[in-house]
């Protein structure tokens, strides 16, 4: 088995026989993520540090991975700390970098770089690349009834998306809860809901946050990251592939993207998620200036439920945003 710290080109190292597991998904679902952190802080990392990366080192250390993909450019600036942490203990870092300039160049050099470290050549590789792009074709399908008919709920299309990272780590027995998802989704009734809600940022901290939005009347339609990590528009080469995966190259990559798709869904309002003590949040000043619909910043630090004040802060903007659809 072998860790990621986030989304890789996942079929190399799945052509070299790898099991892959999205170290995030593993403490995110841990049965109790809080004790993890804590866990990392008694071991020497800084209170301010992302809790994120804290939880990462421990599930590490919790199920004896002795490989880890980290992602060095394009993802968390404190990966490249955390790699000389699990180097004093033994820990194999296998460094992933998606150029910051976006250049076509770069890219394939940093994808031959990364096939030579398995010692894959490119024919298998693209063949597990058409193998998974069926399975992200049909968490798409997921995402579109989700947004467009209404019949896939806001925290189902978040695991779906999010789950597209490592295929859970099995893609056959994932693309069979897939499958089966599809089949009943399908025939469920559509929702009307009364706000239609765009999630914006690196995926949440919080436990409730899409069943809380539920319960006030909205419907997450859009999840930003999540979806990138199914990676939409199918593309047939590698290099395109992971180009066009907007995550890794900068706000503006990002917004290109956010535009369209809050065009494309209807969306009434948006909901932006910054992590604490994480440089995305500086993000959040250009995201405002370039969106023109009401925005929420929502901030997370500890995995758990949503304290009171960021409660009542979403209450209120989804109230604003009700008044404003009556006017």
């Amino acid at each position: 088995m072998i860790g990621i710290t986030t989304t890789i080109p996942l079929e190399i190292p799945l052509a070299a026989g790898k099991k892959v597991i999205d170290l995030n998904n593993l403490f995110i679902t841990h049965e109790d993520p809080r004790d993890l952190t804590e866990e990392a802080e008694l071991a020497g990392f800084p209170r301010n540090t992302c809790n994120w990366i804290k939880g990462i080192y421990s599930i590490i250390k919790r199920l004896g991975i002795t490989e880890v993909i980290a992602v060095t450019e394009g993802d968390c600036s404190n990966t490249k700390a955390l790699m000389e942490v699990l180097t004093t203990e033994g820990i194999r870092s296998i460094p992933f970098a998606y150029p910051f300039s976006r250049s076509r160049k770069e890219l394939a050099a940093q994808l031959e770089l990364f096939s030579q470290a398995f010692g894959v050549p490119p024919a298998p590789v693209l063949k597990i690349k058409e193998r998974l792009d069926k399975i992200r074709a049909k968490v798409g399908e997921i995402d579109r009834l989700t947004w467009q008919e209404g019949r896939v709920g806001s925290l189902e299309n978040h695991l779906f998306l999010i789950n597209t990272s490592d295929m859970k780590g099995d893609p056959e027995a994932f693309e069979k809860e897939t499958d089966a998802f599809l089949e009943e989704a399908r025939h469920r009734p559509p929702a009307r809901p009364e706000l239609r809600l765009a999630f914006v940022g690196v995926p949440p901290i919080f436990t409730d946050l899409y069943p809380l939005v539920e319960s006030l009347g909205g419907h997450v339609v859009f999840n930003e990251t999540q979806r990138q990590f199914a990676m939409p528009g199918l593309r047939p080469s590698l290099v395109d592939q992971y180009l066009a995966y907007t995550y890794p190259y900068g706000i503006f990559a990002r917004l290109e993207d956010i535009q369209g798709q809050l065009a494309r869904r209807r969306v009434d309002g948006v909901l932006h998620y910054v992590q604490s003590f994480c440089f995305r949040q500086i993000e959040d000043i250009v995201l405002k200036k370039e969106l023109n619909l009401p925005v929420l910043t929502l901030e997370g630090d500890q995995p758990g439920p949503l304290d009171a004040r960021t409660r009542i802060r979403l209450e209120s903007f989804m109230e604003m945003l009700k008044a404003a659809k009556k006017r």
